[in-house]
């Protein structure tokens, strides 16, 4: 007799990374610095310099967004840790947010002029629909639910489903929930695996709830990391050691700070975590859309392109909608700089 599928319920209470009513990282992570209080994080986030934001729109490049034929990945920026992947007729999309905001509260965190050109209804039909981690700035719900319809399948983090279906995604098997180290053969050419990262996940006061994770995405002879949000850690370099080389990491390189060190990576860091993925190419993201720290909004490109000079890493940078041809085309113009 053929035995019955686990519910999620089930798979999250069998997580080897959930203990005690909640997930953890593979390493202590606390949220916060030792010598700051949560008072004072709150203070700091009252008193954010004007430099947090650009002085004026950003530029931006709007392309159409038709299939790709070709068998080298295209990948599309939207901002922030929005992008598109298009290879040989599909369309995978990751961590979109184009309501232009990143908060559950009207008038906060709104996106940056110039930032929020792209809309759900710019998006070509979804084969695939990839989101990391619960948090407001990855897992949007009005644009999520404005894509379901044309979506034919969801991957995420384990426990991710009930936000996923808040939205609207009937009960179907559209969504797959993922816990580190499971991989799913799409095809004979696409395989997806989703693996350690160092965070944490939340929407409102209750966190731990569910997973969050990275990807390791292997598609027709190429293999891509998507990042997510993580915190440096020994992770990326077992990461690379069983799946690396990369021919693209795409990781978050912006919102840190001294307060959270341990859950998102200085520019730095980034660097070093694309060296021990063994990557050919860095694509820095999770920046240009959305205040959510003190830095200066270009001071993540600035700071990890010159550490990445040092280092003789290879790294994109391209415009808002300006395209990265993998093996082919790597954006490099310092267009931050307005």
């Amino acid at each position: 007799m053929q035995q019955k599928p686990l519910t999620t319920r089930e798979r999250i209470l069998q997580s080897r990374n959930f203990k005690n009513g909640t997930f953890h990282n593979l390493a202590p992570t606390p949220m916060k610095s030792e010598d700051i209080s949560y008072f004072g994080m709150l203070k700091q986030a009252f008193r954010r310099p004007a430099t947090v934001r650009p002085s004026k729109p950003l530029p931006a490049v709007k392309v159409p967004l038709g299939a790709v034929a070709g068998f080298k990945p295209v990948i599309t920026w939207f901002g922030h840790s929005s992008y598109l992947i298009q290879i040989n007729g599909l369309n995978i999309l990751v961590d979109p947010v184009f309501s232009g905001q990143a908060s559950p509260m009207p008038f906060t965190i709104k996106a940056f002029p110039g930032s929020n050109g792209y809309t759900a209804a710019d998006m070509p039909p979804i084969d695939i629909l990839i989101v990391t981690h619960n948090h407001y700035d990855h897992l949007d719900k009005k644009t999520i639910a404005a894509l379901l319809p044309s979506t034919k399948a969801v991957y995420t983090a384990l426990g991710v489903g009930k936000d996923l279906m808040a939205c609207g995604s009937p009960a179907d098997g559209k969504i797959t929930e993922m816990d580190w180290w499971d991989t799913i053969h799409l095809s004979d050419e696409l395989s997806l695996t989703a693996t350690p990262a160092r965070h944490f996940s939340g929407r409102g006061l209750k966190r731990g709830g569910s997973l969050w994770t990275s990807f390791v995405f292997h598609l027709y002879g190429y293999t891509l990391f998507l990042g997510g949000d993580s915190g440096y850690g020994d992770h990326f370099r077992e990461i690379g050691k069983i799946h690396g080389p990369f021919d693209l990491a795409i990781l978050e390189c912006g919102q840190y700070d001294d307060a959270w060190p341990y859950i998102h990576m200085t520019p730095e860091e980034v660097v070093q975590a694309a060296i021990d993925l063994d990557a050919k190419v860095l694509m820095p993201v999770h920046w240009a859309k959305f205040a959510l720290a003190n830095h200066p909004w270009n001071e993540p490109p600035a700071r990890v392109t010159a550490a990445a000079a040092v280092e003789g890493l290879a790294v994109t940078t391209p415009m808002i909608g300006e395209q990265v041809i993998v093996g082919e085309s790597y954006p490099h113009l310092q267009w931050w700089h307005l």
